[in-house]
């Protein structure tokens, strides 16, 4: 599946729009002072450093593995295997440790029990989709592998399409309803996407077989 430039360059800017708004948010003046997080510390059962040890990593994981996907996805990376292959690899154990950080972070996730649920649901399409590309590539089953692991990246791209989503559902709705809403809305979106994409690949892929005569 190739991309052309302004797609990769897209997908960069909206990654750096990212950063900064975590770095603003969270980063700049302290979590305590975050909106979000101040939310939280009305419950007195929060413990604010904890939650630190695992925040930090979880945002720190999350950026690395959306900045390493469209790369990916070039033509200087598609020349070159081998660094194909160790950012194949850095992407997954980004991933894969990050999943690690989410049970304890949805435990205190802002909307209550449903949001905890969502992130968790979100978790696990995270969980099956990566496993699924990494064992496809291990079986060097390239074309599924390619398809798994854009399934993959398109829930790791749910970082960013929450966060932009929420804006209107906060507007109309209470946050328990917003907060996991948004969840589920990222993921579908973001996956319907994704088979789009796959399935019109394949739709050019059977043409180029039908011209050459396959």
């Amino acid at each position: 599946m190739k991309y052309g430039r302004f797609p990769i360059g897209a997908m960069y800017g909206v990654i750096v729009l990212f950063m900064i708004y975590i770095f603003w948010m969270f980063l700049l003046n302290g979590v305590e002072h975050a909106p979000m997080v101040k939310g939280k510390m009305e419950d007195p059962h929060f413990s604010v450093s904890t939650w630190k040890w695992f925040f930090y990593p979880h945002i720190l994981l999350g950026t690395i593995s959306l900045a390493i996907g469209p790369f990916q996805l070039t033509k200087l990376n598609r020349e070159n295997p081998s660094l194909h292959k160790m950012l194949g690899k850095v992407y997954a154990v980004a991933v894969f440790m990050n999943i690690l950080m989410v049970p304890y972070l949805s435990l205190s996730a802002t909307g209550g029990l449903g949001s905890s649920i969502a992130f968790l649901v979100l978790n696990f399409f995270w969980l099956w989709t990566t496993s699924i590309g990494v064992i496809k590539a291990a079986q060097r089953k390239i074309k599924d592998h390619k398809e798994w692991i854009l399934r993959s990246y398109a829930i790791t791209w749910v970082f960013v399409t929450f966060r932009i989503v929420i804006i209107p559902l906060s507007i109309f709705l209470d946050r328990t309803l917003a907060f996991p809403l948004a969840v589920y809305l990222g993921i579908g979106l973001n996956l319907l996407f994704i088979e789009w994409r796959n399935r019109k690949n394949k739709q050019l892929t059977n043409v180029k077989s039908k011209k050459l005569g396959y």
